[in-house]
């Protein structure tokens, strides 16, 4: 009887000592399993590209300033290497794009639009470069000193005016609306200067007048207004009307009361930005730029006002290039909601 007891006890015994064993070997796998399932979210939110330069513009623009609070998010959300370049802005922005320099880009649509259709400054048509937002308007700000008299865009004749960084959107619109009201650069004296070197020349008083097209308020002219007497000329509103009608990018608008300091609106015209990319990028990147730019916007309006006026409903208005399918699939997913 002892020696059936022992018996049992020790096939008990080691029954129990197969079933923890096999227990044991059933742990390794199962917890692999679930690591596997909890990095999937984390990998499907990498990018392909290893690299999201920007490209943007002046130091103190709104472009420079939006984009590097853009590339700080990119960074930390995909865990890829973002960083922000300062050009002279949207013409050698697309130049970039299109030498796969950079993988977005913020360029005015005057200049996007010269690019697609090969005209401007392009010789020939660009496919390199897609469109996935439209974005904030840019303001057309012509900036002066109250001695000068300068009171309409049609007053620069004989002037010496800054039209911008050249080959930059500032020049390009500044040179197509003066050529609207019938000025060509033979009629001033031209000062390719971009918004900080603008402003300074405007306060020494080496230059009369100033092109400065940008959102609003404009941080240079925000610091030239102190101790400046800053006047803003206006663009009459039946002339930006008949521009836009070969030139459908720009939209007459008003510089609202108190931007500066004016008491009144002043007419001017506006272009909406544009947020490019290369061509080339995969779908799945693109959509996640898309949907992390716009899930941004509170932190991008916090780094700059201008971000503000971005909204999907609005990026989705006066595209100029085609859409990049990445920012379709994005747009389609919003617009099913």
């Amino acid at each position: 009887m002892k020696l059936m007891k022992s018996t049992l006890a020790l096939a008990i015994g080691a029954v129990s000592v197969l079933t923890l064993s096999a227990c044991d070997d059933k742990k390794p796998a199962q917890s692999a399993e679930n690591a596997n399932a909890s990095a999937q979210p984390a990998a499907s939110q990498g990018l392909e590209s290893k690299f999201v330069t920007i490209a943007t513009g002046g130091a103190s623009g709104p472009y420079n300033i939006i984009g590097t609070t853009l590339a700080e998010t990119y960074s930390k959300v995909f865990k890829t290497n973002s960083k922000t370049q300062t050009t002279g802005a949207s013409v050698e922005n697309i130049n970039l794009i299109n030498q796969g320099k950079v993988e977005m880009a913020f360029v005015m649509s005057d200049v996007l639009s010269d690019a697609v259709n090969g005209t401007g400054n392009f010789s020939q048509k660009l496919d390199s470069v897609s469109e996935i937002a439209a974005l904030y308007p840019n303001f057309v700000q012509i900036v002066t000193s109250g001695k000068t008299g300068i009171k309409t865009i049609t007053d620069l004749k004989g002037k010496r005016v800054a039209t911008g960084a050249q080959n930059s959107g500032v020049e390009v619109n500044a040179r197509n609306l003066l050529e609207g009201f019938g000025i060509t650069y033979n009629d001033i004296t031209v000062d390719y200067l971009g918004y900080a070197e603008a402003a300074d020349a405007l306060k020494t008083g080496k230059i009369d007048a100033a092109f400065l097209t940008s959102g609003l308020p404009n941080s240079s002219l925000m610091e030239l207004q102190q101790g400046f007497d800053l006047q803003l000329v206006s663009i009459p509103a039946d002339g930006a009307a008949k521009i836009a009608e070969s030139k459908p990018y720009f939209t007459p608008m008003d510089i609202p009361a108190n931007t500066y300091g004016n008491q009144e609106p002043v007419p001017t015209v506006a272009i909406k930005n544009a947020l490019v990319v290369q061509t080339k990028m995969s779908t799945d990147d693109v959509y996640k730029l898309t949907k992390q730019f716009f899930e941004s916007l509170p932190e991008l309006a916090t780094a700059h006002q201008a971000a503000k006026a971005i909204t999907v409903e609005g990026a989705q208005e006066g595209l100029v290039a085609p859409l990049h399918p990445g920012a379709e699939k994005y747009y389609a997913e919003v617009n099913a909601k």
